[in-house]
């Protein structure tokens, strides 16, 4: 790397251990000779690339340079960044991108086009082989806004802008009226996972390597873990209205890794540890949510990335049924759709708790017995098809209040209930609240040697 400090250059060794840089294709610059091109200097071409390590593991980083033409992206630009996945792939490493540029390079025109497009190529290629993560510290904008969307976990800075169009190009809007290239815009559309100050997202992303197989061929470490397996979470039933909570309490350490926090409000995702072992999350966030389609969408993506890289998948479940908004009718059968095949799809070990309410086709797409290898639920949590009141209603719609009292009191004994589900077999387990970290952990010790097959095929369609 160049003697002279840019913010690219910085940025690289605040994400990385101390010292363990190595640049690679720093002498590559501009071929075009187009508008007098070849006559401005452009050192490294707007990037710099190269590998060292977090936490002592391998990773591979890119880092737009704004400083030099603006940071865009031409044919050598992009032939260093697809150089760079290459040797990823080739070694198994996960590759963090840190993105700062003004576009497109029009002195280019096409032939930045087509390496824009085979940037594209080369992270299809390295999806679910090596985990891509892409921190957005500047400007983000048309096709470079892709970049994030194809990587596994974007991050923003507060003062970043990622967006495909200017406020001022959608038809009707303006930067007055529209803000759609701000950090929370984009994190409230699930498009960045985690935002938030510079420090933050070097902090953030460092903790989010530490917890992740480096490959797809990695089994992932269980590193050693001094909190008490059997450590009891007394009081964790309180903490119902906020899975997020829920999911610290029982984590090695209270530690857990929240992503997409403000997108999708009814839905959590993250990872955490159980007794050294890294597992993704998936809860509905509160006692009196329904799934709406940004929920689903948002869950179905992240359980993709575990099955992908090896990581099991616990799924807490509180859900009083599907949204009922016109707006959301329009796009829940997809939706819920493919949070249903992510489920089914996924081979590895998928332990599933219910912790409140579990009615109808919500429950279902949530992780249930169906779906699930091993199911527990507290002793107060309630499975069924509907709400024991509304139930009532259905069940004795020609008679009066009384009448559909004494339905609902009789539905809510014989069905909507846990010890109707266990004895059908559609729970494994009923534990106390306080025991779930010692259940859930020896749950996943039990299927970790889970193997199962699927019918031979390309690929699914959903």
């Amino acid at each position: 790397m160049s003697d002279t400090q840019t913010a690219a250059s910085m940025r690289i060794n605040s994400m990385l251990d101390a010292n363990s840089f190595v640049e690679i294709g720093g002498m590559v610059t501009a071929r075009s000779t187009d508008f007098n091109l070849s006559a401005k200097a452009a050192p490294n071409d707007g990037v710099i690339t190269g590998y060292g390590t977090v936490e002592g593991s391998l990773v591979y980083v890119y880092s737009q340079d704004v400083s030099v033409l603006g940071g865009t992206i031409g044919e050598m630009h992009a032939k260093k960044i697809v150089n760079l996945y290459t040797l990823a792939r080739r070694t198994g490493a996960p590759v963090i991108g840190i993105l700062d540029s003004n576009g497109v390079r029009l002195e280019e025109s096409t032939d930045a086009l087509f390496a824009l497009g085979q940037i594209y190529r080369t992270m299809v290629l390295a999806s679910g082989v090596i985990p891509q993560i892409t921190a957005v510290f500047g400007s983000c904008g048309g096709g470079l806004s892709f970049i994030p969307a194809l990587s596994d976990f974007a991050f923003m800075t507060d003062s970043a802008k990622l967006f495909v169009n200017v406020p001022d190009a959608v038809i009707g809007e303006s930067a007055d009226t529209l803000s759609n290239q701000t950090a929370e815009y984009q994190a409230e559309c699930n498009n960045v996972a985690v935002t938030g100050t510079e420090e933050e997202v070097y902090a953030k992303v460092r903790q989010l390597i530490s917890l992740l197989p480096v490959n797809n061929a990695d089994e992932g470490d269980i590193v050693p873990c001094s909190d008490d397996p059997n450590r009891s979470v007394a009081g964790i039933e309180t903490l119902t209205g906020n899975a997020a909570d829920v999911l610290a309490q029982i984590a090695d350490g209270g530690i857990f890794f929240e992503t997409g926090r403000t997108a999708g409000h009814n839905m959590v995702t993250g990872f955490l540890r159980l007794n050294g072992l890294t597992v993704g999350a998936v809860a509905n966030r509160g006692a009196k949510d329904t799934l709406c389609p940004m929920d689903a969408g948002k869950a179905a993506k992240f359980i993709n990335f575990c099955d992908a890289f090896n990581i099991p998948v616990l799924t807490l479940v509180n859900v009083q049924g599907l949204a009922r908004k016109e707006k959301a009718e329009r796009m829940l059968p997809k939706a819920a759709a493919r949070l249903t095949y992510a489920y089914a799809n996924a081979t590895v070990p998928k332990v599933t708790l219910v912790t409140g309410k579990a009615y109808g086709s919500a429950y279902v797409v949530m992780g249930s017995k169906a779906l699930a290898d091993y199911v527990y639920a507290w002793p107060n949590a309630e499975i069924g098809a509907m709400d024991s009141k509304l139930a009532g209603k259905v069940l004795a719609a020609d008679g009066d209040a009384s009448a559909q009292r004494k339905a609902a009191a009789d539905y809510q004994a014989l069905q909507s209930n846990v010890a109707s589900a266990a004895a059908r077999g559609y729970v494994d387990t009923v534990i106390d609240a306080a025991d779930t970290r010692k259940y859930l952990i020896g749950a996943f010790e039990m299927l970790y040697t889970k193997r199962e097959s699927r019918p031979d095929k390309k690929h699914g369609t959903i």
